[in-house]
């Protein structure tokens, strides 16, 4: 018979970005005294996807009413505004303006406007004097302006989450990658790079870039692999072009929102992402190659099944990200006094982005749950946002393991 001394903690949490932290937090909120210990590879929280994102607090807009996306973010924008509030981390309700360039896309506009009032999110539809209210430096023939749209430093979010799980007993260890992952009926076992074993009563697999990897160590089959995108961006020269954050009407086919534009919290404006194919799960410029994981993404029938399918979306967003004028001339259609001058290179960030075997992209957050592991596969963006109630979900389902036990 296994004893509760047989165990390290109650909960193992896999990745110290903003999901994990977030569900470490909600473990140690929703049942005091669970034991909760959080394995990071980096040597900080939030070094990858939240800490490589443009910082926007969406609304939820895009997200199709009923899905996990739609409901968290909804929710998530409202409790990562009143968090930030709370520990006084920077941020700011800015609302944001979607922006139809051209008549061809006031359908897609309109549908967003009857997806907003479905998700219960108040939207005021503007012409182009009402754009030059907000913007006066923006073309376009059509707008929505979504009032509950804000920006925030998620790497400050994640690393408060980190500070305050920790002051309700949680453990946050970095610097510790996991190799081994040895699932038995009792629980779960892991080893680090570095020789550390900690064992577990239930598995929590956070580990976003690399999480159909922990699925298959611990023996799951997840159905899915994350095929990386690069996002790379510019930082604008003249940010007193932009007053606020102004997107494109997105292509319903894609998660991708476009090329936008957005003042972030320290004042600054970001151009972009565009978004092409990532050569590692962590390549965050087309120098960085390994073989090993490019090998994984090019034998999964999932990405050429992408490749057929969306190969001219492809390669525009690879001729924007090899040319500085195309890139400039995609940012023209919503800013047109932008030059090649104004735009200066910025960090990149990559999205983890899972891919079916059929070459689907998954559209929604994706949990998955197995003998004593839940896994979340599929939490690209809007999770930062939100992160709150994601945390609670999975924080939820692993107490659900405990209690069967």
């Amino acid at each position: 018979m296994v004893t509760a001394a047989a165990f390290d903690c109650d909960v193992l949490v896999i990745g110290g970005g903003i999901i994990g932290l977030s569900t470490a937090y909600a473990l140690t909120r929703a049942a005091p005294g669970t034991s909760v210990v959080v394995l990071e590879k980096e040597p900080g929280p939030a070094r990858h996807q939240t800490g490589r994102n443009s910082g926007v607090i969406h609304s939820g807009i895009y997200y199709r009413p009923g899905s996990l996306k739609a409901r968290f973010a909804v929710r998530g924008a409202a409790e990562m505004v009143k968090f930030c509030a709370e520990y006084g981390i920077p941020h700011e309700v800015t609302g944001k303006l979607i922006v139809a360039t051209d008549r061809e896309e006031l359908p897609r506009l309109h549908a967003l406007v009857q997806r907003g009032r479905e998700n219960g999110i108040p939207v005021r539809e503007l012409g182009p004097a009402g754009i030059a209210e907000y913007e006066p430096q923006v073309q376009g023939v059509a707008a929505i302006r979504v009032g509950t749209t804000g920006v925030c430093d998620f790497g400050a979010v994640a690393a408060q989450l980190a500070e305050a799980s920790g002051a309700s007993g949680a453990e946050v260890l970095y610097g510790e990658e996991v190799r081994v992952v040895d699932r038995r009926p009792w629980g779960v076992a892991v080893r680090t790079a570095g020789g550390r074993v900690v064992r577990a009563r239930t598995l929590v697999n956070c580990a976003g870039l690399h999480c159909d990897r922990v699925a298959r160590l611990a023996g799951d089959e997840p159905g899915m692999r994350i095929v990386p995108f690069r996002g790379e961006y510019y930082e604008l020269a003249r940010p007193e072009l932009v007053r606020g954050l102004v997107y494109p009407v997105p292509d319903p086919a894609f998660p991708f929102l476009g090329v936008h534009l957005t003042r972030g919290i320290e004042g600054g404006v970001h151009v972009g992402p565009n978004a092409v194919p990532a050569l590692a799960r962590e390549g965050y410029d087309w120098s960085t190659v390994h073989p090993r994981e490019l090998a994984a993404t090019l034998t999964w029938p999932g990405t050429w099944q992408i490749a057929r399918r969306h190969w001219r979306y492809g390669t525009g967003e690879l001729h924007r990200s090899l040319s500085k004028r195309a890139f400039t001339t995609a940012v023209r259609r919503l800013l047109p006094p932008v030059t090649e001058d104004d735009l200066r290179p910025a960090a990149a960030g990559v999205r983890a982005q899972a891919v079916l075997r059929d070459g689907t992209l998954a559209d929604d957050f994706l949990i998955k749950e197995s003998l004593r592991t839940v896994h979340v596969l599929n939490a690209p963006s809007p999770a930062a946002t939100a992160s709150l109630p994601i945390g609670r979900e999975v924080a939820r389902r692993a107490l659900a393991h405990l209690t069967d036990a």
